[in-house]
């Protein structure tokens, strides 16, 4: 069973290459420069070379904000390259594993988001996901689709590398407090994704969509409390003052979800895996940290 993750140098991809160093499959990892997801003439001959069983889309276009003023390329490579890599599994017999995201949803709830929930995105972004997700349905591939969320890890830019970055400067921080999230952890999203795989060398999950999130609900401004206690053990320089703000102070080019939060429960009850928990993800990102420094 060989196995091709697209998108091979960004933070999932990076942490698929970690969870995968401790099986047996034979992977092949292809970044942006090798398979250029914006030139779709170029998809099916790559994909035909490498001949996989299956391909782990870890690949996308995350820029939220840029997405607004990008719409052409958040697009082609969340939507249109996405239905080229879904037509592609369905003419070869290859199963697709694809990373979607909770801004398919409005956040305009108070409980957490279930598969069955109607998708209404906000943005840009969310909007070229969805379109993506449709795009495999149609296909006829079998597929899973794991929607994940407020994802942060060891690797690339994320929110608690951000905090870490702006708290050196000393200055205070204002963090909006009224969003509310679960983040998850990508080595956790990762291993969920390793667990998909191996779930097929005994009873393979049936094709859909699955969410995998974190396993508590907070705002933006817990987290940073949170990652700063954490981080306190690391001799940082603390800020001043961390102060909580409305999402109203703090524009941005495209709308955010209020309410971001999935319920893992289908995911879990089907492979065992519980959800994310974000505190202990917290303290492996600040030890994994360490070690690059």
């Amino acid at each position: 069973m060989s196995i091709v993750v697209l998108g091979s140098l960004g933070q999932l991809g990076c942490c698929l290459h970690d969870q995968f160093a401790a099986t047996h499959y034979p992977i092949s990892y292809c970044s942006r420069a090798e398979l250029d997801l914006c030139n779709n003439a170029t998809i099916d001959k790559k994909l035909a070379q490498m001949a996989p069983d299956i391909i782990v889309n870890a690949a996308a276009y995350t820029a939220v904000d840029r997405a607004e003023v990008e719409p052409e390329e958040a697009a082609h490579i969340n939507h249109l390259a996405v239905a080229k890599i879904a037509d592609y599994c369905a003419q070869n017999s290859c199963y697709l594993l694809h990373v979607s995201t909770d801004y398919v949803f409005d956040g305009a709830t108070r409980t957490p988001y279930r598969e069955c929930d109607a998708a209404q995105p906000k943005g840009v972004y969310g909007a070229s996901k969805l379109a993506g997700e449709r795009a495999i349905q149609a296909s006829g591939c079998e597929y899973i689709i794991l929607r994940t969320s407020a994802v942060y890890s060891e690797y690339g830019a994320n929110f608690l590398k951000t905090m870490l970055r702006l708290v050196a400067t000393g200055k205070p921080l204002e963090i909006v407090a009224d969003q509310i999230v679960a983040p998850t952890y990508a080595q956790d999203i990762a291993r969920a994704l390793v667990v998909c795989i191996q779930c097929f060398d005994r009873d393979p999950l049936p094709t859909g969509i699955y969410h995998y999130g974190g396993d508590r609900a907070c705002s933006w401004y817990d987290f940073a409390t949170a990652i700063f206690a954490a981080a306190a053990s690391d001799v940082l320089t603390m800020p001043e003052q961390l102060i909580a703000i409305a999402t109203a102070d703090y524009p941005t080019a495209a709308q955010r979800p209020a309410y971001s939060v999935l319920n893992s429960d289908k995911f879990t009850h089907a492979t065992g895996l519980a959800a994310s928990n974000w505190y202990h993800g917290i303290q492996a990102t600040l030890s994994a940290l360490r070690r690059q420094s």
